[in-house]
């Protein structure tokens, strides 16, 4: 085929975005073990992934510190394009990149799985949400760390519902995600008794103004409008359902993924009352307010989520694994990696206790917490208070319901 215009100037683009590794001595190879953070630097989800990510993993790399051998990590913009995510992703593997991490954006995160399994390298998905992850396109070369859209529709979904909010209507970012987080619960409220009133998808990315979506979603009077999206969108979407006081008309927000990060974006005035659901707070003992306070130096005034712990979280588990099979061993396989880690108990300061199913999903508790009155809020970041707890064994769905072919009927 002879190359385009367009083609030369996306490889281009390419080649830029994507740092160049340096290049290592035979020896140097064999003892280094090399992460690459594909992650949003610039777009809807900058704040919940993006640079606190990239300083989680090397918050991980620093605490494991060198036992016999060494850890590079670069970071990449990915752009939530899943062209660009597998061109980058096929670059790191192809030039030495052992282990990628993080990757939101589900369109993304589906693309790379499938490329780290034609390359046999790992991939940790913590930014990515779909549950298809571990379902149907479940991989032997991944893992899936902190949250996924099962995980938020039964925690958030359920206490809507069993609150009373049994008539719902979705606003849907049109990707894989918010298609994923639709369909999870509006499975849920079905067989809860509740009625799915309609849905209407927004593209994505580059909607900024939501409020036709606001109105035909009050046209068709539901109880609840469920927000299937996340970052920037969740912000604006709640921001907006402010000013046209959808809530004054009795009608209730269901951010179906929202982080801390976007509840200090909203504020606490917008955003007293709001639920939403977590595997991750920093004040929710004293673990996790370890790990705030050491990773704290680091951070330029925002406190992490569930996705920056996570990438913390998989990465360490990820190094442990390549220090007990060896790094050329490691390195010869991400499939023996992510085996060794499921074969490994999974524990730290974010999460807990927890382990790693056949599947590739990491199990931990979710927690469903309620954003605080401003007078409720006693010191910076004190957003959340913690209504419900649900148990590692029941947070995720079962391992039998997904369609994975690694899962043994």
């Amino acid at each position: 085929m002879t190359p385009t215009r367009r083609g030369l100037l996306a490889a281009g683009a390419v080649t830029t975005l994507a740092p160049s590794l340096p290049r290592l001595s035979r020896a140097q190879a064999a003892n280094t073990y090399r992460i690459g953070v594909l992650t949003d630097m610039s777009g809807t989800y900058r704040d919940n992934t993006g640079p606190t990510s990239v300083i989680c993993v090397r918050q991980a790399v620093a605490e494991f510190a060198a036992q016999g051998f060494n850890v590079e990590v670069i970071e990449a913009d990915h752009q939530n394009r899943p062209d660009l995510g597998v061109s980058l992703a096929r670059q790191w593997y192809d030039q030495g990149i052992d282990l990628i991490a993080d990757v939101p954006t589900s369109s993304v995160g589906l693309a790379v799985q499938q490329v780290a399994r034609e390359k046999n390298k790992a991939v940790l998905q913590v930014g990515s949400a779909t549950a298809d992850l571990t379902g149907a396109q479940c991989s032997p070369n991944s893992v899936h760390w902190a949250y996924d859209t099962y995980m938020l529709a039964k925690s958030t979904g359920a206490a809507m519902v069993k609150a009373g909010g049994d008539s719902w209507y979705f606003i849907t970012a049109d990707y894989a995600f918010g298609h994923a987080l639709e369909r999870d619960t509006s499975a849920l409220v079905r067989a809860s008794g509740g009625r799915v009133l309609g849905s209407v998808r927004t593209p994505f990315p580059g909607t900024t103004d939501f409020s036709s979506f606001l109105v035909q979603a009050v046209a068709t009077r539901p109880k609840v409008i469920g927000l299937a999206n996340a970052g920037l969108d969740t912000i604006n979407c709640v921001k907006q359902a402010a000013e046209f006081g959808v809530t004054r008309r009795g009608v209730k927000l269901a951010c179906m993924l929202l982080f801390i990060t976007d509840v200090h974006s909203i504020g606490l005035e917008q955003g007293a009352g709001l639920v939403l659901t977590e595997s991750f707070y920093w004040d929710l003992n004293d673990r996790s307010r370890a790990f705030l306070n050491r990773v704290k130096p680091r951070l330029a005034n925002v406190y992490p989520n569930c996705i920056h712990a996570g990438n913390y979280s998989a990465v360490l588990h990820a190094l442990k694994a390549v220090a007990d099979m060896g790094v050329p061993a490691a390195r010869a396989s991400g499939t023996e990696l992510v085996n060794r880690m499921k074969a490994m108990p999974c524990d730290d300061d974010c999460f807990g206790p927890g382990q790693i199913r056949a599947d590739g999903r990491k199990i931990h508790p979710s927690f469903l917490f309620e954003v605080k009155a401003r007078a409720e809020s006693k010191a910076p970041w004190d957003y959340l208070k913690l209504l419900q707890t649900t148990p590692a064994e029941e947070a995720f769905r079962p391992i039998t319901e997904g369609g994975c072919p690694l899962v043994r009927s």
